[in-house]
């Protein structure tokens, strides 16, 4: 894989693909994560005197259309708040401010030009030749062969990974290539469907598998347990019975249940009690998951197992949260929802790596070649 500290990029226009894709509440940025990792590339650059023009997508948009909910604006000023100098916006591919105005630039969000998500070549080269060179470093991003992920590395003259993604990778073939045992996997979601490659790749690796969310309800149902309303696929119950057969998926013993996902309060009842009209929202971790967590040597964590957004139903993924973080296993955490339950319940820095892939992270870790590392030469 082509890297940055390979290149000589002194004195020159760089486009720097990065993912900033962060939650927007009122016009803010909501958390700052994605951003905050993205600051030694730019800063590296900055140091080498380049003209930086950022680049990211944001949220969902209509493709081809300007869409205000969806504006980089916010991310330009969170930017300039911890750069600590201005960060111009820019509207256009088009604009004859690209590299005139302030040293680092930042584009509007990729998807509201047209062919971006459908990987087309026209703008994948038009990206790739704004500048003398195209930096990836948007490892959320690097499962998806889209115009900014793939076309533009391709096609621009000088193309590599950023600091960030060559850290991600580093880390994450440190944890697939250098698994202790026991290694315990924790895998969440609300369906089965979207991680069945990552369980099934586990179940042949991990010593122990715990699963929660709708994906434990799923797991609950093909043991023949009743869970009520909860939300489950059905159509995966036969696939979890088999995947159960391994002996390596722990179920909850107790989950948390309430009428709806706005209830102000909620009910602990034992996995064999649920009713009909209950719907499950959280879990309480078992004592044999709190002790294969405490005597595991590699932990991986992807997903909170209730619906921590919620106070009724924070306490399982709380519980997670802390016995991982006590743990001396080398711990690595992925996905947007799991970095934000650990910045809300304990330290970062108490996880050994945080990856801030979701998709990426999800398919590296089932030994996928992802198209921007592929690119990449990787």
């Amino acid at each position: 894989m082509r890297l940055l500290k390979d290149q000589d990029l002194r004195g020159k226009n760089v486009v720097l693909r990065l993912d900033l894709n962060v939650p927007i509440q009122d016009q803010r940025v909501a958390d700052s994560t994605r951003i905050l990792s993205s600051v030694p590339t730019i800063k590296y650059l900055i140091d080498k005197n380049c003209k930086v023009l950022l680049t990211s997508h944001l949220g969902r948009p209509e493709e081809g259309k300007f869409d205000i909910n969806f504006s980089m604006r916010p991310v330009a000023e969170k930017l300039s708040e911890v750069l600590e100098f201005k960060i111009d916006l820019i509207n256009s591919l088009d604009s004859n401010d690209i590299f005139n105005t302030s040293q680092v630039q930042l584009l509007e969000n990729l998807r509201f030009f047209v062919g971006e998500k459908g990987n087309y070549e026209e703008l994948g080269f038009q990206l790739a030749n704004l500048g003398d060179a195209y930096i990836f470093d948007a490892f959320g991003t690097a499962h998806r062969k889209q115009a900014s992920t793939y076309s533009a590395i391709k096609m621009a003259k000088i193309s590599c990974a950023g600091m960030l993604l060559e850290k991600e990778v580093n880390s994450l073939n440190k944890a697939l290539t250098s698994i202790e045992n026991p290694f315990i996997a924790i895998v969440a979601g609300s369906k089965i469907s979207t991680k069945l490659e990552l369980i099934s790749h586990l179940n042949t690796k991990a010593d122990s598998i715990i699963v929660g969310g709708g994906i434990a309800n799923t797991f609950l149902k093909s043991q023949g347990f009743n869970v009520g309303k909860s939300l489950v696929e059905n159509d995966m119950v036969v696939v979890a019975k088999k995947l159960f057969l391994s002996g390596k998926i722990l179920l909850p013993k107790e989950v948390v249940v309430a009428d709806s996902i706005d209830s102000l309060s909620s009910e602990i009842k034992a996995i064999d009690s649920v009713d009909d009209k209950d719907k499950i929202f959280d879990m309480n971790l078992s004592d044999d998951m709190l002790n294969v967590i405490e005597t595991s040597k590699t932990i991986l964590w992807n997903g909170p197992i209730g619906v921590f957004e919620k106070k009724p139903f924070q306490k399982g993924t709380i519980d997670l949260a802390q016995s991982i973080a006590k743990s001396k296993a080398f711990s690595l955490a992925g996905g947007g929802e799991t970095i934000a339950a650990i910045n809300k319940f304990i330290d970062k820095d108490d996880v050994s790596y945080c990856s801030t892939g979701g998709g990426a992270f999800l398919e590296y870790m089932e030994g996928a070649l992802l198209p921007s590392i592929e690119a990449l030469g990787g």
